[in-house]
C-alpha cells in the first residue's frame, strides 16, 4: 500500500486557521535579533507563519501580531516584503 505524503500543516498567527505550508509565508527571528521573511520555511529561528492573503498581512500589521509572537520590534519593511511576495504570486 502506498501511503500519500501527509501535507505539513501550519497555524496562521492572525487567523488561528490550520492551512497546508505551502499556502502560508514564513516570518522568522534568529537568534540575533533579526526579523526576516523566510520564503524557503527552512531557516532557523523563531517562525509565524501568515496567509498568503493581502488582507490578513494588514490585520498583521495593525494588530502587531508579529511583534507578539517574535517577541520582536517588526520592521514595516517586512510587511511591504509579504504583500510584495503575495501581489507577485511567488
Amino acid at each position: 500500500m502506498a501511503r500519500s505524503k501527509k501535507t505539513p500543516l501550519r497555524k496562521c498567527v492572525v487567523t488561528q486557521e490550520m492551512y497546508p505550508k505551502s499556502q502560508l509565508i514564513r516570518v522568522v527571528r534568529n537568534k540575533e535579533g533579526e526579523v526576516f521573511v523566510d520564503e524557503s520555511g527552512k531557516k532557523n529561528g523563531r517562525g509565524a507563519y501568515v496567509s498568503k492573503d493581502v488582507s490578513v498581512i494588514e490585520r498583521a500589521e495593525q494588530q502587531e501580531v508579529l511583534n507578539r509572537h517574535l517577541k520582536a520590534d517588526v520592521d514595516p519593511e517586512i510587511y511591504q516584503q509579504l504583500k510584495a511576495i503575495i501581489e507577485g504570486g511567488s
